[in-house]
This record gives C-alpha cells, structure tokens and sequence, in this order.
C-alpha cells in the first residue's frame, strides 16, 4: 500500500506516498483506519505524525474510482468516517504535517486530528460545492471560525496556512523544507512526556 509506518524514537509516523496527489480509494480508506489504531495502541509510542510526501498533503478520495464504480460509495464513506474516528479516538497525540494541498478527506484528517504544522505553501481546500459532494466542512470547523468554513464553503474557496494560523488553527507555519524537521521537532518535546500523562491529558480535552 501507499502508506508506510515508520517508527522513529517514541514518535510512529505514518506516511502517504501515492502519486499525483494522495487520493484514495475505497482499500486505503479501508485499513488505514487500523494502521492509525495500532500506532496509538503501541505502548512505546507517545505521539504519531502523520505526514505525506508528494506535491500535497491529501487529495481526498479517488473521484476516478467513485465515477467508475458508484455503488462503492457506502464502503468509501464508512473508511473516511472510521480513519477520522480513529485519530480523535487515538490515545496519544496525533500531529499532522501539512504541505501542498488539504483537500476533502485530507481536511478532515487534519480536523480530527490535535495539533497542525504546516508549510508555507500549505492550504484548505473545499471544492465540494463545485462536485456535488458534502464532505469537509464539518471537520474544518475543529480548525477555523464557523463563519469562516461557511465562507471557504460557500465560495469552494481556499483558505492559506497563513490564514489559519492567524486564526489558531494552525500551530506554526514553517518553509517548506523545513517542514519535516520542525513537525518532527514538535513530535519529540510530546514524545517526552509520559505516555499515561499524555493519555489522561488527551482523554480530558477529547
């Protein structure tokens, strides 16, 4: 699968690797619910970041697949909805490294997840409106001002990493290349702390 699990010190990172632009069909939705699961449950791990290479972030779901074979919406459906559940319901932290495109199921990941670092060419996008699809919006309103998801919305808009910084949905904006190495660095000051004190803070907040 284009996904790898890479264990690195107390942080397990779980990363998209699938050209041109991190779409999934229904079998990546269908374990990557799980590959999510083991991460959190793996008592040596404090923190899981989710990252991606590639031109962008996560492109959504495989809208090629979708047109082609319709009636597999309910399967697609049912894998978005249970990879969001299991990263709010993950033990530990779970960051995510933005870079490129967050689009669709992209913007929900990063809704569901609990910190965000993105790049300074990152950005939200939810072109629903224009695919008569719903799918976004919920999740980007764990991110950014209600009103400013309906306008993004509304509009098929897209809205910057800078812009959601300035309005805290976004923890640090950082250049591109540096993006690794500073999500990474936030990874190790949580993966720090005690495993039991991160699952009871995470717990209180959730």
């Amino acid at each position: 699968l284009p996904i790898e699990v890479q264990k690195r010190g107390r942080v397990t990172e779980i990363v998209f690797n699938h050209p041109p632009v991190n779409a999934f069909g229904t079998d990546i939705w269908r374990v990557l619910p799980g590959m999510i699961t083991d991460a959190g449950k793996d008592t040596d791990t404090h923190c899981v970041l989710i990252r991606a290479e590639g031109r962008g972030f996560q492109g959504g779901v495989d809208i090629k697949e979708m047109a082609a074979h319709p009636e597999r919406i309910v399967d697609l459906n049912k894998g978005n909805y249970l990879t969001f559940k299991a990263i709010r319901d993950c033990p530990v932290p779970v960051v995510c490294a933005l870079n490129g495109f967050v689009i669709g199921g992209g913007v929900n990941i990063s809704g569901a997840a609990d910190v965000l670092i993105a790049s300074d060419d990152a950005y939200f996008s939810l072109p629903e409106i224009d695919r008569g699809a719903m799918g976004g919006a919920s999740a980007m309103m764990r991110i950014l001002p209600l009103l400013k998801v309906r306008a993004a919305f509304f509009t098929g808009g897209k809205v910057s990493a800078q812009e959601a910084y300035r309005l805290g949905g976004v923890e640090k904006v950082v250049p591109k290349e540096q993006l690794l190495v500073e999500a990474r660095a936030f990874c190790d000051i949580i993966a720090s702390k005690s495993r039991a004190a991160l699952v009871i803070a995470k717990e209180a907040l959730t």
